[in-house]
């Protein structure tokens, strides 16, 4: 099991740094929602030279590749439910580096999802 928790919190930590970067990198770029053809297709090149977009999508190519090894030893009942832990870092690291606001109700809910992943890695019997 401690195999299984290490990669796990190692693969979370990927996924969500790569996933916080994403995001500050797109609103970086602005609303593609709002953009023409021509703005799209720029915004588009400007992404795939943005250092914040190409660490990112690195750190979420890393988390699929852990991913993969967890799965190739856990049974996935015990595993998926351990990237619900990525809520609770998205949180955090939404508000610092984000400047997102995350109210007490968010706060309570992403408790409960820890309280539920530690329900479960416990009852793993692996």
């Amino acid at each position: 099991m401690f195999k299984t928790v290490l990669f796990m919190l190692l693969a979370v930590t990927a996924g969500t740094i790569g996933d916080i970067l994403l995001a500050k990198g797109m609103k970086e770029m602005g609303d593609v929602s709002a953009m023409n053809l021509r703005g799209i297709l720029s915004t588009g090149y400007q992404a795939l030279t943005s250092p914040k977009l190409v660490v990112g999508t690195a750190m979420l190519a890393l988390f699929f590749f852990l991913w993969l090894a967890v799965l190739s030893w856990e049974d996935l009942s015990v595993a998926l439910p351990m990237q619900a832990l990525n809520y609770v870092l998205v949180a955090f690291l939404s508000q610092y580096f984000l400047g997102e606001t995350v109210s007490p109700l968010r706060w309570a809910g992403t408790i409960l999802v820890c309280v539920g992943v530690i329900m479960i890695t416990r009852s793993s019997g692996t």
